[in-house]
């Protein structure tokens, strides 16, 4: 299960960057922003597939990995919004996350 988390980890760091690195770069036509996003989600596909695999292959289901790969999305999302966009974390964010953490405890739950 760690190597599954390490490969999402990673995964969803490129594909923050790919949805919305291009964010900041106001001037930068739409169909550029596209091409550069699909380069970087090639390498978001690389390390995305083997984690699935790896983490079905260890007894996780689609559910678990699902649920899995959205938590590590909203934080790596969490920490990208205010280092790279600067934007404020608010409270209600926090809340939203413990939220989405008791989805996780109900997902894996016996």
């Amino acid at each position: 299960m760690l190597r599954t988390v390490g490969l999402l980890l990673l995964s969803n760091i490129f594909m923050t960057f790919a949805w919305y690195g291009h964010l900041k770069d106001k001037g930068l036509p739409l169909w550029k922003a596209i091409l550069v996003s699909w380069g970087i989600a090639f390498f978001e596909y690389c390390l995305m597939v083997p984690a699935n695999r790896a983490g079905f292959a260890n007894g996780m289901n689609g559910f678990q990995l699902k649920i899995t790969q959205e938590v590590i999305t909203l934080l790596v999302f969490s920490v990208f919004a205010v280092w790279y966009l600067k934007e404020p974390f608010h409270t209600k964010y926090l809340v939203s996350f413990l939220f989405l953490m008791g989805a996780v405890y109900f997902a894996f739950r016996k």
